[in-house]
């Protein structure tokens, strides 16, 4: 224990309710700037370029952006612009980058040519000055400080807290705003249930493949709890949504087969218990994230989430407890946490 204290992993992953905190106290200009242009351009249309960890800050853009303030979100293919040189037609749309570094040469190309057609564009970025920020005419800060440890975690939140608080920003409606200033305490809450998560990981020690299923606004974390387990664990981690799974994934179950599935209150739990259900009878090894005290019943091994987080809020904090399971676990396999094999902080990719 004292050993992985000591990874910026470890500390990294600590700083997050702080980040938030400070994140919901001091809302930055560039938000209310963005969220203004917005709605005097008449934007519907978002275009989301982003890669591995923040793709997955896309996804959950996706779903907040359309459900709160319908907003028709896309995820952009860089190779189109890059590779291809057959870019869509981004007029009168806004073009929005989420990039940890800003260095990416084909997210930034995104941003360039959303400039080039006369869209508006956005960043959210740790490094305003990089050059994504550059390529921008509004600048997010992630404000999370230097993340050294290779694998993202306090920037993903970073990321899905501010475009929690774009879509406020939106919404004109007051309820989103106090829904989000209990999120401090609610995260906080999941660092104390730390040691539950480390001891629950020692059980996976050899596993080496799982499926991780979530849908709705927890379709992200699905693909970030998946990754983070891939990136630091070496596990082949496969994520699905639930629809999607049982369109024929589900065919790799059979007895002691690992599935995490994510699942807090929301109009999603009569899907995933249906799920639970079905992979329960064919003798699977079921990890529940919820916070549904009848559907945990259900299982054996479970991390319980705070009661009262709203659905939408729920993937700045289901990830918190993915984030730990998954650093303990590579502890646990005496991996390097802070640098695992074959990665460089800044990927570049064209």
């Amino acid at each position: 224990m004292n050993l992985i204290r000591r990874t910026r992993l470890y500390q990294e992953i600590h700083e997050q309710p702080q980040i938030i905190q400070s994140l919901l106290s001091e809302s930055q200009d560039a938000i209310k700037t963005l969220a203004n242009e917005i709605q005097s351009r008449h934007i519907q249309h978002v275009f989301v370029a982003a890669r591995g960890t923040s793709d997955n800050a896309g996804r959950y853009a996706k779903y907040l952006l359309g459900a709160h303030n319908h907003l028709d979100v896309s995820l952009a293919t860089p190779s189109l612009f890059t590779i291809y040189q057959q870019p869509p037609n981004l007029k009168d749309s806004l073009v929005m980058g989420i990039s940890q570094s800003g260095k990416s040469p084909d997210i930034v190309s995104v941003l360039k040519e959303g400039q080039r057609q006369g869209a508006l564009t956005a960043a959210l970025t740790n490094y305003p000055a990089s050059d994504l920020g550059q390529s921008a005419n509004i600048v997010i800060d992630l404000q999370a400080g230097e993340e050294v440890s290779l694998a993202a975690t306090k920037t993903y939140t970073s990321q899905l807290t501010n475009i929690a608080l774009l879509s406020t920003q939106l919404s004109f409606t007051n309820e989103y705003q106090h829904q989000l200033e209990k999120l401090p305490d609610q995260v906080n809450e999941l660092i104390k249930n730390e040691n539950h998560v480390e001891k629950l990981a020692e059980r996976y020690r050899y596993m080496a493949h799982c499926a991780v299923i979530g849908r709705g606004f927890n379709y992200a974390t699905a693909f970030e709890f998946s990754l983070k387990l891939k990136e630091l664990t070496y596990t082949i981690a496969e994520p699905y949504s639930s629809a999607d799974f049982l369109h024929g994934p589900v065919a790799l179950i059979d007895r002691g087969f690992p599935i995490f599935i994510i699942a807090p209150s929301g109009a999603m739990v009569p899907r995933m218990r249906a799920l639970v259900e079905k992979v329960h009878n064919r003798q699977a090894e079921v990890i529940l994230l919820s916070d549904q005290k009848e559907l945990l019943s259900k299982v054996n091994q479970k991390i319980p989430l705070p009661i009262g987080i709203p659905e939408w809020l729920s993937p700045i904090t289901t990830i918190l407890p993915a984030q730990m399971f998954a650093m303990y676990l590579a502890h646990t396999r005496e991996l390097n946490v802070d640098n695992p094999r074959g990665l460089n902080k800044v990927t570049e990719t064209w």
